[in-house]
């Protein structure tokens, strides 16, 4: 008879692509991986793999072969989150894509909770504004900053964000303040070079005003952005939750809040299917309830300011982030 793991085997090379990834992502030789393919075609007395100098791919029967696959290992996952239920622990390992100021800034600390809360559950998570590929690398989860490029995956918004243009109080004493969004022409701009659109956006009143900014300063590093502008080198305009510490502290002041820049969201994302295993269901509950309502990064918003909010206008894609 079949062997789950003969099963779980064929999968895993179908999705690998190849004997030798398939083999170092179960841990195991590539002889034994060839063992029960071989064994597998010669159970069900048909060829499944079709070799080439390109690699291996499922024939038709092997496609066929594996969606069932699939859903017999997700329905055996089930049971045993069934039976794991009883008992409050989550179990497993869950691999996870975040972002990197957030992540180790805001994220760090909820993972924490959660590890303490569940003894039995492994975490590897990987702190970078690299945007991956959630499904050909592994990650059961992502937090995911700004616009959603990727339609396949599924999406759950666990907090709203805004960017706020931040100088400190030295760079203000030397450079004077600016009152509009087109005085920003006049100064040194920090520049986020990850971020997909180059113009800095501004609402007022029904319309927005796009700034591009200039500056002889530029890095794909928000928390390089961040030093910078607390040294006193130029204007940044960076998210609420990288810049509101430093706002709090008087390292740095709120810019043109009579302009309110485009909210956008921090979401937590996983790949299509409508089993969601339990340890990626805590995990979004988790973040969920954490962020959940009015962040406490926002209050640098509403600090200073001449008062007057406008009505909002269709807003803009989010520029800030590659997600």
């Amino acid at each position: 008879m079949t062997e789950l793991e003969d099963l779980r085997t064929f999968v895993e090379v179908v999705e690998s692509g190849g004997l030798n990834r398939a083999a170092a992502h179960l841990g195991v030789s590539k002889s034994i991986i060839s063992r029960r393919i071989t064994r597998l075609e010669a159970d069900l007395g048909t060829r499944l793999l079709s070799r080439s100098t390109r690699g291996i791919t499922p024939t038709e029967a092997g496609i066929e072969f594996k969606a069932r696959c699939d859903r017999i290992l997700a329905e055996l996952e089930e049971a045993r989150e069934a039976v794991a239920q009883q008992g409050r622990s989550v179990r497993g390992h869950l691999r996870l894509s975040a972002p990197l100021s957030f992540g180790v800034r805001h994220l760090a600390p909820v993972l924490a909770d959660l590890a303490r809360a569940h003894p039995d559950l492994e975490l590897d998570v990987s702190y970078s504004d690299r945007v991956v590929e959630l499904i050909g690398e592994r990650f059961d989860a992502a937090i995911r900053i700004g616009s959603l490029r990727d339609s396949s995956l599924v999406a759950r918004r666990i907090a709203p964000v805004r960017a706020v243009m931040v100088a400190s109080p030295d760079y203000l004493a030397r450079h004077g303040r600016p009152r509009t969004p087109q005085d920003l022409t006049a100064h040194q701009c920090l520049i986020y070079t990850g971020r997909l659109v180059p113009e800095w956006q501004f609402q007022s009143g029904k319309r927005w005003i796009a700034v591009r900014p200039e500056g002889r300063l530029k890095t794909d590093s928000g928390e390089a952005i961040l030093q910078w502008a607390i040294a006193g080198l130029g204007i940044a305009d960076a998210p609420s939750f990288l810049v509101s510490d430093a706002i709090e502290s008087g390292a740095l002041e709120p810019l043109l809040l009579d302009y309110p820049t485009p909210e956008y969201g921090i979401y937590v994302v996983r790949p299509p299917g409508a089993h969601v295993p339990r340890k990626v269901r805590v995990l979004i509950d988790t973040l969920v309830e954490r962020f959940g309502g009015a962040p406490t990064w926002d209050r640098c918003l509403t600090g200073s300011g001449d008062g007057k909010h406008a009505e909002p206008a269709t807003r803009p894609r989010s520029p800030l982030s590659r997600a």
